[in-house]
């Protein structure tokens, strides 16, 4: 059996890991010079920086991609966890940490907001089982057509994950005081959807953080990419960095190989494309031969947010910086509003992620601080906007709040949502593929497998079971199961 991926993400590297360790022929082939998508290594006059994604959780899955790939216990990253993981600040200089110890939680819970803290594990007890449904019935599995949603089982499973819900008024049902239920809103960014849209079903994201926990791998979660790698070649995967494809060839509804740029044609039994579908599609198959994916289809997705990203390398450690450190805006609803209309929120929320707070090695000189705020996609609304005026935003809303990063930066680089598009091919930019901010695109992405053409697979964040890097792993593992005729659906 002779595969191609095209994309080298996690969800590539993935499948081409199980598929060649079960004696698949696997060539895969990457546009960029480094593998691992936007888990990329950036390194600016000795600070080094993890492009993303800078928060693990469900090292499980990524161990077990290692383990298929015959790497011994010492070839592989070491994951650390995270106690008291993240600082959540709010404009009036009080705070709220996230912790896995649910002790601390609930110490916390009971200082703003007394008596709340008894529905801590009520709370922590359903955002589990959000996520075993989800588990069940979404994760591990593949979806080719229509067909897979119309089980009785899944329809009941689906029901069950609270669809109609928002994620605001779900994390309401438990808390009332603002630093919280912000401060859990927040996980709907983490599939570039609003928490005011998007289902409850996602506060299964808190179980991973708050029951499972947050890891970081020593020396930048980089280093799992380059795990992947190994595995991948450990097992006669064939790998090609710096070669894009320039076309998918079909006949017969079906696809028989790719044109890399240079002109070379590579024939494939299996095609997996990796990487943002929405973008990539257009681009490596015509319009009139895709009638179930066409431009007008793709068109009509509504994308995820993008992002604007400062890297900052700092010539001192800043005590009062955490290694996850949010500063929240004043009103949440206007900042989302101000995305939705595609403009830059004027006061927005500002992730920092400072690794060298658990790994110092990784920048000696001082802190390497990856600054990160929600950005409408590319083409949303006003496209005059200055990246130096929303920097120096960012940078005088961080000092009004006692985080005076300007005044020690020795290194700097700037990311808009035109940059992200161009470097890692994302539909206008979204680092989530479509949003989840209503329910077809929540649940029912873009399938696994082409409807146009039946040996032509998808995996990776816009497709199923979503975006965030262990769900990216899932899908190449998944797709990859299914070519080998392995993939156990759990009804």
């Amino acid at each position: 059996m002779k595969v191609i991926i095209i994309g080298g993400g996690l969800g590539g590297l993935s499948a081409a890991v199980t598929l060649a360790r079960h004696g698949a022929s696997v060539k895969l082939f990457e546009k960029n010079p480094h593998f691992g998508g936007k888990m990329m290594p950036i390194d600016l006059d000795g600070y080094h920086f993890d492009f993303g994604p800078n928060t693990i959780t469900m090292p499980e899955v990524f161990k077990e991609v290692f383990t298929q790939g015959g790497l011994a216990a010492k070839d592989q990253p070491v994951f650390e966890k995270i106690e008291r993981h993240t600082r959540n600040q709010f404009p009036d200089g009080g705070h709220f940490d996230f912790s896995s110890d649910h002790q601390d939680m609930k110490n916390q819970i009971a200082a703003l907001e007394p008596g709340k803290e008894h529905q801590y594990d009520s709370f922590t007890r359903e955002v589990e089982r959000l996520y075993n449904l989800s588990k069940q019935s979404f994760l591990n599995r593949t979806f080719s057509s229509w067909k897979d949603y119309l089980s009785p089982s899944l329809a009941a499973k689906i029901v069950q994950v609270k669809p109609w819900q928002n994620m605001d008024s779900f994390f309401a049902k438990y808390f009332s005081h603002p630093y919280i239920r912000q401060s859990l809103n927040r996980y709907a960014t983490y599939i570039g959807s609003s928490p005011f849209h998007a289902p409850a079903t996602f506060a299964m994201i808190a179980h991973l953080e708050l029951n499972q926990g947050v890891y970081y791998v020593r020396g930048g979660n980089t280093k799992i990419a380059e795990a992947f790698v190994k595995a991948a070649k450990k097992q006669g995967a064939e790998l090609y960095n710096n070669t894009k494809i320039q076309r998918i060839t079909t006949a017969n509804r079906k696809v028989t190989g790719v044109v890399t740029q240079e002109g070379d044609f590579q024939e494939a039994d299996y095609v997996i494309l990796n990487g943002d579908l929405l973008h990539s599609i257009p681009e490596l198959i015509e319009n009139e031969k895709r009638n179930h994916l066409s431009d007008d289809k793709i068109n009509s997705y509504d994308p995820s947010t993008s992002a604007f990203v400062l890297l900052a390398g700092l010539n001192k450690r800043l005590d009062q910086l955490h290694h996850h450190h949010l500063l929240f805006s004043a009103d949440y609803h206007k900042e989302f509003n101000s995305l939705k209309n595609g403009d830059y929120p004027t006061d927005p929320t500002i992730y920092i992620s400072t690794s060298s707070k658990s790994d110092p090695t990784v920048s000696p000189y001082g802190d390497n601080c990856f600054l990160l705020v929600n950005a409408p996609p590319v083409g949303a609304g006003r496209n005059d906007v200055d990246p130096e005026e929303v920097k120096e935003r960012i940078y005088s809303l961080l000092n009004t709040a006692g985080i005076p990063i300007k005044n020690y930066i020795q290194a700097e680089e700037v990311w808009t949502p035109e940059k992200i598009a161009s470097q890692f091919g994302a539909f206008k930019g979204a680092i989530y593929g479509p949003s989840s901010n209503n329910k077809r695109q929540a649940f029912m992405r873009p399938f696994n497998r082409s409807l146009d053409f039946s040996n032509l697979y998808f995996c990776g964040g816009s497709t199923h079971p979503g975006g965030g890097a262990p769900l990216v792993v899932l899908s190449g593992q998944n797709v990859a199961n299914q070519l080998l005729g392995r993939l156990v659906i759990m009804e």
